[in-house]
């Protein structure tokens, strides 16, 4: 600081003023300085940053497992479900109802057969 008022003396200015100025120019200088030190990472920051991080690769890594797992469920669900469509079917074609069991006897047939041709 005293170098400072030295210059400003040699330039002209009167000491008090000098004096003055270097306080000012001072004052200032150290409030850049708290500041611009308030801005800098300290090792507590970069530890806590790097944790941060790594928690974050943990929950990536867990959410695409997921994911991979509940993809790969719905493929094989698709897969079983086109096989269970292309499956022969057990009932014969047409539209039949399921055979239920009756509980009265059934009616007497009425069908007739006709008679056999005569041969000469």
């Amino acid at each position: 600081m005293f170098g400072n008022i030295r210059k400003l003396e040699s330039a002209g200015v009167p000491f008090v003023q000098a004096e003055a100025q270097a306080k000012a120019l001072s004052g200032v200088l150290q409030k850049v300085e708290v500041a611009r030190l308030q801005e800098l990472a300290t090792k507590g920051d970069i530890l806590r940053l790097e944790r941060d991080i790594q928690s974050a690769k943990v929950d990536t890594i867990k959410w695409t497992a997921g994911m991979f797992a509940a993809q790969t469920a719905l493929i094989i669900g698709a897969m079983f479900a086109v096989m269970k469509m292309n499956l022969p079917s057990l009932q014969p074609p047409g539209n039949y109802a399921s055979p239920v069991q009756e509980m009265r006897l059934p009616a007497p047939s009425t069908f007739v057969q006709p008679p056999a041709p005569q041969t000469r």
